[in-house]
């Protein structure tokens, strides 16, 4: 069963995250085969990361006979929708248009991408407003009325 954890991983977690969340059903000899090829780490790398997101209640390990299966126990839609809304947490509300621009614009998008986001953005006009709310502190942002004086 995928839970609903709000994960904390690192990146090099992530990667191995990535080869479970393909597979389903895992073992760390498939995991290392996988991870080898793209990031040139160690076996003991890696069984060191699957550990830690065993220890972080990532991955469900089943023994069976003298191996162990990893499984996810977070979805990846969950673990990227925890991770983006992280990452939007940490701007301020009046940049979150500019930064969602520059990423669709550093995106290779397929047509029905563009399709997809055009319908979304028609959907979003009919609840936008005229200025985004600031959401920082007084000195935590560029807005006029945060400026700190000092």
């Amino acid at each position: 069963m995928i839970s609903k954890i709000k994960p904390n991983i690192s990146d090099a977690e992530w990667e191995i995250m990535r080869v479970v969340w393909a597979n389903q059903t895992v073992t760390s000899k498939q995991i290392t085969e996988i991870v080898k090829e793209k990031m040139n780490w160690k076996q003991a790398t890696i069984k060191t990361l699957i550990g830690r997101l065993v220890e972080k209640g990532m991955l469900k390990t089943e023994a069976v006979g003298n191996k162990y299966l990893y499984s996810p126990l977070i979805s990846e839609e969950e673990s990227l929708k925890s991770k983006t809304s992280d990452f939007f947490d940490h701007l301020c509300n009046r940049k979150v248009g500019t930064t969602i621009a520059e990423l669709v614009r550093e995106a290779t998008l397929s047509h029905m991408d563009i399709q997809m986001l055009e319908e979304l953005l028609q959907q979003k006009k009919a609840e936008a407003v005229d200025v985004v709310p600031c959401n920082c502190i007084p000195g935590q942002c560029e807005c006029q009325n945060h400026k700190h004086n000092g």
